[in-house]
């Protein structure tokens, strides 16, 4: 019995000193701190905590009020359908790829209730009936976003941004798709419409600076509107009176007559609103992601909050830590407060937009697949400096010598231009998914999502022919730094910020939210890029995709 008890005994002391090492090893602190420990120094805690955070949803788009006076919201990236409370704000469902909802761009409803949007990667335009049950109403190219019904049930869609042209759907998906107008362009066809109380399709022509109006069996088109600066969407009031969000400015009016009377002001980068039986507006924003209340009394409440809403890419430069934030950059201090956000209307901003960034000797590279090009930014001008467009889904660009090296996914290469924008060397080829790029003295570096390596194309500034592999046996890599020989690369798909050193060994620094799936083999597999960067004393950033914060990641690895 002596013995029994003694052996238990240490069992149990064992058990306890295992208890506290695992409470050391992954608890969290007050600050909400997640600790780990280094397997190369036990004694040496890797500190993995939030610095900031931001937008409640990956960017707000169309929106539109339910049978059920619940307000709708769709997210393109987030690739979901949130449903708000309009009065407090608080979110009462969530419908998103488990329900056969993805990448919607806008939301509408048909008197019977049923729910329809659009995907505008994919080019589906789907709904929810009144049973519930999922309806393809049409497979069309992509670019399909503003979706309105008329009055009587009729289903109207237009392409934007990746299409020209405008649609009547049947519902059913039964009848063929209908085309009313293929001349609307360039760049967009139309944006958020609405149906007009003299039987007409309203919307706006982003880079026209008007809104026209459809007699949609007829086809013939008419200026309703004009001389604003980027019209996004429009709708009517109960009262009749249309109303015009104007994104390039912040601004919504209403019309009277041929004057546009401004009704609130807010920020650049709005995307589509929503009017009630009461007169007050819901307004979503694209850039940050919030979704606002203009109140009958003229002041704004917020529903949801705004803020870093499509974390991607990340780069230090002038001492702060500067996030890709799809239509914006977002400058932070190194303990998380937000410096600056410099804000980017798609298609007609100085900016242009980023879903990756890379300092540059005083100046940011922006990279964007969205827009199909990499531009040289002056913060401190605000302005372009050099910017290469027609590029075939770019994902990443970083400066080796004299050339700006782009890892180009839809040619499948890696490739440098010179100050001129003309083509200075190939690095790579025959690529299946270049992806993230890191440079040092003439060395460049490039993670393939694909391979799941990590490969070596140029040494002191010469090409490497064939290409070195200098890491394997990743799972879907995107960004990577180099710190001490040492590889530190974010596995997307895992949600794993891991080390290999130079010996091969691996340790996961962080465990993170894994990032977004492409919505289509129209976009690269990364979509939203996995960033991660690196400051002077050797601590780590990275941007969580999905959640919407920033990562800080310091100690012994």
């Amino acid at each position: 019995m002596m013995n029994t008890i003694k052996d238990g005994g240490a069992q149990a002391l064992k058990g306890l000193a295992l208890l506290l090492w695992w409470v050391m090893a992954v608890g969290c602190s007050e600050s909400g701190s997640i600790i780990k420990t280094s397997s190369s120094d036990a004694t040496i805690p890797i500190k993995v905590e939030v610095i900031a955070t931001g937008a409640q949803i990956a960017g707000a788009n169309g929106m539109a009020l339910g049978p059920d006076g619940l307000l709708y919201v769709a997210s393109v990236l987030g690739s979901n359908i949130t449903v708000l409370d309009p009065d407090s704000g608080e979110v009462q469902r969530v419908y998103g790829a488990s329900d056969g909802v993805v990448g919607p761009d806008d939301v509408a409803f048909s008197s019977d209730g049923a729910m329809y949007w659009t995907s505008i990667m994919t080019g589906e335009v789907a709904g929810f009936n009144v049973a519930g049950d999922k309806v393809i109403a049409a497979k069309l190219t992509a670019g399909v976003n503003p979706i309105t019904f008329s009055d009587s049930d009729r289903l109207f869609v237009a392409q934007c941004f990746f299409g020209v042209n405008l649609y009547e759907i049947d519902p059913a998906g039964a009848k063929p798709t209908r085309l009313i107008s293929d001349t609307l362009g360039p760049g967009c066809g139309l944006n958020g419409m609405d149906w007009g109380p003299d039987d007409r399709l309203y919307g706006p022509r982003w880079f026209q600076n008007e809104v026209v109006s459809f007699d949609v069996d007829t086809k013939s088109m008419r200026t309703e509107a004009t001389g604003f600066n980027t019209p996004a969407a429009v709708k009517f009031d109960s009262k009749g009176r249309l109303h015009v969000l104007d994104t390039g400015t912040g601004e919504l009016f209403r019309m009277q007559g041929e004057n546009a009377v401004s009704v609130a002001q807010l920020s650049p980068g709005l995307d589509n609103f929503e009017i009630d039986e009461k007169g007050r507006y819901f307004v979503s924003s694209f850039v940050d992601g919030f979704v606002k209340r203009v109140n009958i009394d003229g002041t704004i409440t917020e529903l949801m909050p705004g803020g870093m809403a499509h974390a991607g890419g990340i780069a230090f430069h002038d001492g702060l830590m500067v996030v890709a934030d799809l239509h914006s950059i977002r400058g932070f201090e190194l303990d998380g407060q937000e410096a600056y956000t410099t804000r980017n209307v798609l298609g007609t901003g100085v900016m242009g937009g980023a879903l990756n960034i890379a300092s540059d000797d005083g100046q940011l590279i922006l990279t964007s697949w969205v827009d199909g090009d990499v531009r040289l930014w002056d913060q401190d001008q605000q302005r372009q400096t050099w910017r290469k467009a027609g590029l075939a889904g770019p994902v990443a660009a970083v400066r080796v010598g004299a050339e700006v090296v782009i890892s180009e996914h839809g040619a499948g290469r890696v490739v440098g231009f010179d100050a001129n924008g003309i083509e200075a060397a190939v690095y790579a080829e025959g690529l299946p998914a270049p992806t993230g790029l890191w440079s040092n003295g003439g060395d460049l570096f490039v993670s393939d999502r694909a391979l799941g390596q990590i490969l070596q194309l140029a040494e002191a500034g010469a090409v490497l022919s064939p290409h070195r592999v200098v890491v394997s046996g990743l799972t879907t890599p995107e960004g990577f730094v180099v710190r001490d020989e040492a590889f530190v690369v974010v596995e997307a798909d895992l949600g794993q910020v891991t080390r290999i050193n130079a010996k091969g060994e691996r340790l996961v620094l962080a465990d993170v939210p894994a990032g977004s799936q492409a919505a289509s083999l129209d976009q690269p597999p990364s979509q939203v890029f996995n960033g991660i960067a690196i400051d002077d004393a050797g601590a780590l950033y990275v941007p969580g995709e999905s959640n919407r914060v920033l990562y800080k990641i310091t100690g012994a690895f």
